[in-house]
């Protein structure tokens, strides 16, 4: 078994260095090993049901249950100047709740970095994510990296806006 971060070409003899966001059966399938790429997404699948198992025994359901009301609730907040959600817009970059601290943590950007509307759109965000039951807190990040696109936004949204 290979130990190091090559994974060994088998057509060309020469070592495939995968990338680092590739899955294990993805780097194994382009460097030409499909058997054993095959062999790893199995692996992976198992894995994740067993994470998930894992999760559910761990408060994984509350959690999981609080992700998606703030998710709903952020899908009331709009930008005054856009007719659509900021989730929708893909405004919304991280939505983490873990029972251990029992904060809400939010990473969210804006469509620009200048926006007049910031100051209202961050309180409207911050008093909706408040009103979800169970979380103590809220930690709510402005962040500016990645750099929101319109390619970051639903297919509802683009429809919405007439980009589709």
């Amino acid at each position: 078994m290979n130990t190091d971060n090559k994974i060994p070409a088998q057509d060309s003899g020469a070592d495939f260095v995968p990338a680092p966001d590739m899955t294990l059966a993805d780097a194994l399938t382009a460097a030409g090993d499909k058997e054993d790429a095959a062999a790893a997404s199995a692996a992976s699948a198992t894995s994740a049901e067993e994470k998930r198992a894992e999760s559910v025994a761990s408060g994984g359901d509350a959690a999981y249950a609080i992700t998606q009301k703030a998710i709903e609730m952020l899908r009331t907040v709009y930008d005054p100047e856009i007719p659509v959600n900021v989730y929708d817009l893909g405004l919304i970059y991280k939505i983490d709740y873990t029972p251990a601290d029992g904060i809400l943590h939010v990473d969210m950007t804006l469509t620009a970095p200048g926006c007049p509307a910031a100051d209202f759109i961050l309180e409207d965000v911050r008093q909706k994510l408040l009103s979800v039951d169970g979380p103590k807190g809220v930690d709510l990040q402005l962040v500016f990296d990645p750099v929101w696109t319109q390619d970051m936004m639903s297919e509802e949204a683009k429809l919405e806006l007439g980009f589709l």
